[in-house]
């Protein structure tokens, strides 16, 4: 490894992939995850994992001299990684503060930490422009985030603290720091008992569908069920806990919310990718800018 750093790095998911894009060190990736879509360029790199899985001879024949995984459940591929003779970071990020510190700890791993302190900076003003935004609404509506479907999960903490600062009140607070899905298992009765104004939903890999959620025994009782404030969030977007989150998917985020309060994102907050064909149109509908 040179003074400046690793020069062959592999990313076992998307976020470090993108921020080394934004960093302009995208030259030392040479692996990524099948996973990867942002930015879309960086889909032209051997891919070389899923998530819970990886090609490890392919990752060796690329003479690594880091790979970069996330979270526990990547442990048995750094383990057999770690086997086969290579450097592996893996970072366990959570929560907001957590994903703007794997950005600086990146940054300064390929010695770029001038531009990595001036791009966690950039993602704190648009947060900081966001929950502005937010402040000017009246009211901020409750708001069940849907992880999973089956069995039903509820969001990650940086889902939950981004539905936050986009202006929303989440319903199940308690539960965003686990760590393990299965420790943020609901009861759909449970959902029915908080009786949240928004649904919104992303599930990883698949299609969400508002008729299944719309269908559960009880939930046509829900406030969101019955005004039709159910909306998916590509979990590109808001399941990565990296850039997309914090640019992206907390603009979507604000622009449903700010469509259920009847009120306007702030001049230039506006989401930059196609939303949920509803919420497109409501926002289209008030005379706002629309995608």
């Amino acid at each position: 490894m040179s003074s400046n750093g690793p020069q062959r790095i592999v990313c076992l998911t998307e976020e470090t992939t993108e921020t080394l894009y934004l960093l302009g060190e995208d030259e030392r990736i040479v692996g990524v995850s099948g996973y990867t879509c942002r930015p879309p360029e960086a889909r032209r790199k051997p891919k070389v994992s899923a998530f819970t899985s990886a090609r490890i001879d392919k990752i060796l024949d690329l003479r690594p001299d880091l790979v970069i995984g996330f979270s526990n459940l990547q442990a048995q591929i750094a383990h057999d990684l770690i086997r086969g003779g290579v450097n592996v970071l893996v970072f366990n990020q959570r929560s907001v503060e957590e994903i703007l510190d794997m950005m600086l700890t990146l940054a300064r791993i390929v010695a770029a930490e001038s531009r990595g302190l001036a791009l966690v900076e950039r993602f704190r003003r648009d947060l900081a422009q966001i929950a502005e935004s937010a402040a000017r609404f009246p009211r901020r509506p409750r708001v069940f985030f849907e992880e999973w479907m089956d069995p039903l999960i509820s969001g990650i903490r940086w889902v939950e603290e981004l539905i936050e600062i986009a202006g929303g009140e989440v319903v199940f607070p308690q539960l965003r720091h686990q760590h393990d899905a299965k420790n943020r298992i609901v009861a759909p009765d449970s959902v029915v008992a908080e009786n949240p104004e928004v649904i919104l939903a992303s599930w990883c890999g698949r299609k969400v569908s508002k008729e299944t959620i719309r269908a559960r025994a009880g939930w046509a009782a829900i406030s969101a069920v019955k005004s039709g404030h159910i909306y998916e969030i590509k979990s590109t977007y808001i399941l990565q806990p990296g850039p997309a989150a914090l640019t992206e998917g907390v603009r979507q985020l604000h622009a449903i919310l700010a469509s259920v309060v009847d009120c306007q994102p702030a001049e230039g907050l506006a989401p930059l990718e196609p939303l949920d064909p509803d919420i497109e149109v409501s926002i289209s509908r008030k005379g706002g800018r629309s995608t």
